[in-house]
């Protein structure tokens, strides 16, 4: 990971956050414009918190926490960085704050047979099973949590 720098993401990352997410190869998009620039504003200060891998002043990934829902919403690298343990150090840096915030039990959903899918696998997360026709639902306690770290 030399080179890239972690940190809390402001309103002005939203631009590049965007960028990120719509390189990503896996859990595209289907509408862009279903994911504007103020939902993802309202994510990072009134719903929850998110936080930017960068390197110098290209935004390698980022997450975001929903403290409302008590979900990841989101988690991406960019495909230039993948395989360099930004996404493990974004986990990290989301999971460590959201527990510090509240004991629920926090989930995410993703595509079925993804990287993603294996990432959250290796990361700890229990698979609740189907979302979705196209995703699976994880979850994980803070007790979960605990032991991982």
């Amino acid at each position: 990971m030399t080179g890239i720098a972690f940190r809390e993401a402001t309103r002005e990352d939203v631009p590049a956050m965007q960028v990120v997410r719509h390189l990503v190869k896996e859990n595209v998009l289907s509408d862009p414009s279903l994911v504007p620039d103020s939902d993802c504003i309202r994510y990072l200060e009134v719903r929850g918190k998110g936080w930017v891998g960068h390197d110098g002043a290209q935004l390698a990934g980022f997450a975001i926490a929903d403290l409302v829902d008590h979900s990841i919403w989101a988690l991406f690298v960019d495909p230039l960085y993948e395989g360099l343990g930004i996404g493990k150090e974004l986990h990290r840096l989301m999971m460590d704050w959201y527990f510090t915030q509240t004991s629920e039990t926090v989930w995410l959903s993703t595509a079925y047979d993804t990287r993603a899918e294996r990432f959250y696998r290796l990361q700890g997360w229990t698979d609740a099973g189907a979302y979705s026709t196209r995703e699976r639902r994880f979850t994980m306690t803070v007790d979960q949590w605990r032991q991982r770290r």
